[in-house]
């Protein structure tokens, strides 16, 4: 059973995001366990999944760094506490603004997504007198087993370097004066939970990582991204994910050097079970043979589901144990894709009940807008509740 403080909801206006602190905690205490058992890998948290400022700073406190995928990014992580050799900066198309704060910075290093990023990065240390550690971040056409919208290690993906062109890169990097490589990065993809994906990507680094001691390159930092799903379909059961296993897959099968260092951006597996949309039924309206129940919160909230036709469990706060009954659960926004679950069996809901749509901590509020003129959801931890 989901356990949420009801009562202290019942007065808010909704809809709102509500973590549970104590989950986020939990979850970061287990993912530092088996850290600690594998001296030369270091986590990053990938800000795109969550940038609430409150659960930046909990994250911060729990001692990862931090991935930033934009200019706005690496200035709220700033701004949570995070230092700045402690920020990586991805993202295929970096503006020049972004890429001059990031060297004003001084972060740790740039992932670099294609041979033109490289020179503009080495234009601008020359202008401005600066220095930049750089990750080649490399395509290595692995096909992981997930939404076509969240796999982005395939060949025709937009993202990386290919790979028969990291050594054109490495000689461009070796010519500059301004850039250091200094290893490479790798991401194939977000929400998996089939591990052999990653098993595949061990496979894909080892030989690039071979290739390159030929040339007697052998890179300090090697960034394999993050990815690890979590349990949508059973969030109570399975509230944190099985970091064990997925550190123990790269430690088993990446063959490296004692001096090389591996990267995690870990986001979704982090935040995302412990975040919920809290929202209204505004009506139930009956179709001609569909039941719809009408929330007030809508795709502009949590746009997942009409994304990515994403699955997340709804429960009814107000009316846990009434007798089933078969709903189209809606949205208000005037889109026929402002559907978050078709054909759901949910307790008997009535105008007014209290309705909390699960595992929404990653890519819930970070994805929230204002179409339709809509305020974005404000957001709620449990310690505001005194819980």
């Amino acid at each position: 059973m989901i356990s949420l403080p009801t009562r202290s909801f019942e007065n808010l206006p909704t809809p709102f995001y509500y973590y549970d602190e104590g989950l986020l905690r939990a979850t970061l205490d287990a993912l530092n366990e088996q850290v600690a058992r594998h001296p030369n890998f270091i986590v990053h948290y990938a800000t795109k999944a969550n940038a609430n400022l409150r659960i930046l700073q909990i994250i911060k406190e729990a001692g990862l760094g931090v991935d930033c995928v934009s200019g706005g990014e690496i200035e709220t992580a700033l701004r949570a506490g995070f230092k700045a050799d402690n920020i990586v900066f991805a993202g295929v198309g970096k503006s020049d603004w972004e890429i001059k704060l990031a060297l004003e910075s001084n972060i740790f290093c740039f992932n670099v997504e294609s041979l033109q990023e490289l020179e503009v990065i080495e234009q601008l240390c020359n202008e401005m007198n600066q220095q930049a550690n750089v990750c080649l971040r490399v395509n290595p056409n692995v096909n992981a087993h997930t939404h076509k919208n969240i796999t982005t290690g395939l060949a025709e993906n937009k993202f990386g370097i290919p790979v028969d062109s990291v050594w054109e890169a490495i000689e461009k990097i070796q010519a500059m004066k301004h850039v250091r490589f200094i290893g490479l990065h790798f991401h194939i993809g977000s929400q998996i939970v089939n591990l052999n994906d990653f098993r595949e990507l061990c496979t894909s680094v080892n030989s690039l990582l071979e290739l390159l001691k030929q040339h007697n390159i052998e890179p300090e930092h090697i960034n394999v991204g993050g990815g690890l799903g979590i349990d949508y379909d059973n969030p109570t059961s399975h509230p944190i994910p099985d970091f064990k296993a997925y550190f123990d897959m790269y430690a088993q099968h990446l063959q490296l050097n004692e001096r090389q260092k591996v990267h995690f951006e870990l986001g979704r597996s982090l935040v995302g079970q412990c975040g919920y949309l809290v929202s209204r039924v505004l009506y139930v309206k009956q179709g001609q043979s569909k039941r719809f129940l009408i929330l007030d919160a809508g795709m502009n909230d949590l746009l997942r589901p009409a994304l990515y036709h994403a699955k997340h469990q709804i429960v009814n706060l107000s009316n846990p144990s009434a007798t089933s009954e078969v709903y189209d659960v809606v949205g208000p926004v005037c889109e026929s894709s402002d559907v978050f679950s078709r054909d759901v069996l949910l307790p008997q809901s009535h105008r007014g009940d209290l309705m909390a749509i699960c595992s929404a901590g990653a890519y819930g509020e970070a994805m929230a807008s204002q179409y339709n003129c809509r305020q974005l959801p404000k957001s709620y931890l449990s310690d505001d509740f005194n819980i």
